[in-house]
């Protein structure tokens, strides 16, 4: 699973959820949607993943990244 804004390192990411912006989730081939659980998302997408993180959804976007 990545996130749809592609971060190049997990600080990115915690910073960006720190700020209020609405992080979403996608999981290439899938159709379903993730609303509210834990889930673990990988990045840079097009590079070797370099970082990974475990992540709480609510109503679909990231609200914690632990």
């Amino acid at each position: 699973m990545y996130t749809v804004r592609n971060f190049r390192t997990k600080r990115e990411l915690r910073q960006a959820v720190a700020r209020g912006e609405e992080v979403r989730l996608y999981a290439p081939g899938l159709r379903s949607h993730v609303q509210n659980r834990t889930e673990f998302v990988a990045g840079p997408h097009s590079a070797p993943h370099t970082w990974y993180a475990q992540v709480i959804l609510r109503d679909g976007a990231v609200v914690k990244v632990k």
